[in-house]
């Protein structure tokens, strides 16, 4: 075995953060450069307070609800966690009627330009709106981004009040894409199906002029594909007319199908999105889960950076546990932090769900159970179970795991300290003689990160991955590692347990340093 400088990251990674590092950067520029390191939260629950425990909010047990400006006390928190963008779930009203859970779908809106009511503080005469301004500015005082959800149709109440807006079947029923029952398509086109529907297009511009006007930095588009490339070419060129640093991110991927097929006949495509406008996209990692291979991994990441190829100054983010997906740490420990790390050492930008870092599993004691109050026509809480609450009147995360949360800051730190690797380097798939094991690396300049992970959920796995960098003077450094690897000349070779992941750093010592 080669001698090799040897130093453990995590001893050198601190749990505080020189606030000097987070100079807010210009979104859109950030964005580009896989810098962004994003925090989605729900208002309804984020800064609420749960007084029973009983992972419901109701006020007249003297609990208290989430609201922008107690969210917006919590905002240091993440601010000293290294978080640099806010990503806001929806914000708009909420449909009453066909609805899911105690108080609605956040995607089932109501209004395109109207504050949800229930997100108001009403112990002050201040309104929804003008509170959601004091987040946004209170974001941007500590130097963080902020970016708004846009829900993708519309709710059962509003196709009801305006039918003009909606799509209709030959039943003249408002159409339900897929299984979404609470919400129903809306009417891009006009029924000679080539002109834009102008009351549509309006709607999302009206929708663009509150986010603007509240000033938030962009958005994020909800189920982006099934509206066509005309439709976002308008609204992006409408929004960055007026502010051209404002972006657009695609809740799109290469390998979703149409979620509306037989209504929706287009699926638009990544690089039409791409084209169209928009800044970005979520990548192919929502089924990260199913990946059993080696070759499986590569060739996800390979579709997505050839794609990125093809558009200058376009990104992915780090979509491996949104809203929508289980909670990782329900696969255990070793998967919640090859999640964690993959985010933060991938050339995408970081994306982390309320509760990630805590080890919320998300399941709730109160699933189906018929609920105490209603602000809907539903009498019971629904949920996605092991997913995070978008339907009732939740309290906030729990910390379950809490040992995840040192980890998860040090992931962050490790990116912020390396940003340059992260925002320039060169991505190179390595050989591991293992088609169980994927490794990649990461090179610029003097420094080469080295990833290395075991796809099998049952079973130890062992690898050797080619690093570029490893000489018998430069310095190695384990940053997520539990036990320090064998190195053989150019090799790492590694004993891998199940879904566990390991992360190296390769130091370039020059000869006067030597």
């Amino acid at each position: 075995m080669k001698r090799n400088l040897f130093l453990s990251g995590l001893v050198l990674l601190s749990l505080t953060f020189n606030q000097n590092v987070f100079a807010r950067a210009d979104l859109s520029e950030q964005f580009a450069q896989n810098s962004a390191i994003i925090y989605t939260l729900n208002i309804r629950n984020f800064g609420s307070v749960d007084k029973d425990k009983d992972g419901i909010i109701d006020e007249s047990k003297g609990d208290i609800k989430g609201t922008f400006l107690n969210a917006s006390e919590k905002l240091k928190d993440l601010k000293k966690e290294g978080i640099n963008t806010i990503y806001l779930l929806p914000i708009t009203k909420t449909g009453k009627l066909k609805a899911l859970g105690n108080a609605g779908s956040l995607y089932a809106m109501d209004a395109f330009d109207e504050i949800n009511p229930y997100l108001d503080d009403n112990k002050n005469e201040i309104s929804a709106y003008e509170e959601a301004r004091f987040f946004v500015d209170s974001a941007h005082k500590l130097d963080m981004n902020v970016i708004l959800d846009l829900p993708s149709c519309g709710s059962y109440d509003l196709s009801l009040k305006k039918p003009s807006w909606f799509l209709f079947d030959n039943k003249n029923e408002a159409q339900i894409p897929a299984d979404w029952t609470d919400v129903r398509l809306f009417k891009v086109y006009n029924d000679d199906n080539k002109t834009l529907n102008i009351e549509t297009l309006n709607n999302f511009k009206s929708f663009i002029d509150m986010a603007l006007n509240l000033g938030f930095d962009g958005i994020r588009a909800d189920v982006a594909a099934i509206k066509p490339y005309e439709f976002w070419e308008n609204i992006i060129d409408y929004a960055k007319n007026k502010n051209e640093k404002f972006i657009f991110i695609a809740e799109a991927s290469p390998d979703w199908s149409n979620p509306a097929n037989g209504i929706i006949e287009h699926y638009t495509t990544i690089d039409e999105l791409l084209d169209a406008g928009f800044d970005g996209y979520y990548g192919s990692w929502s089924d990260f889960k199913n990946i059993k291979t080696k070759k499986e991994f590569d060739e996800k990441i390979e579709k997505n950076l050839k794609i990125l190829s093809k558009h200058n100054s376009k990104a992915m983010i780090a979509a491996f546990a949104t809203h929508d997906q289980q909670a990782p740490v329900l696969r255990g420990k070793n998967y919640h932090n090859m999640i964690l790390w993959l985010s933060t050492t991938l050339p995408l930008n970081s994306y982390f769900l309320d509760g990630f870092s805590v080890g919320d599993d998300f399941i709730y004691d109160y699933e189906n159970k018929k609920a105490s109050y209603s602000l809907t026509d539903d009498e019971y809480y629904f949920v996605h179970s092991g997913s995070f609450d978008i339907f009732n009147t939740t309290g906030p995360v729990r910390e379950k795991n809490i040992s995840l949360k040192k980890n998860y800051i040090n992931a962050i730190n490790f990116k912020l300290s390396n940003i340059d690797l992260l925002k320039y380097g060169k991505y190179k798939t390595l050989k591991t003689k293992n088609d169980r094991v994927f490794s990649y690396s990461m090179t610029y300049l003097n420094k080469e990160l080295v990833v290395v992970g075991n796809l099998d959920e049952n079973n130890n796995q062992k690898a050797c991955a080619n690093a570029q960098y490893l000489k018998k003077k430069n310095l190695f450094q384990i940053i997520f590692a539990k036990e320090k690897p064998q190195i053989i000349k150019n090799k790492i070779e590694v004993n891998l347990e199940p879904l566990e992941i390991q992360v190296y750093l390769i130091n370039q010592v020059s000869p006067q340093e030597s």
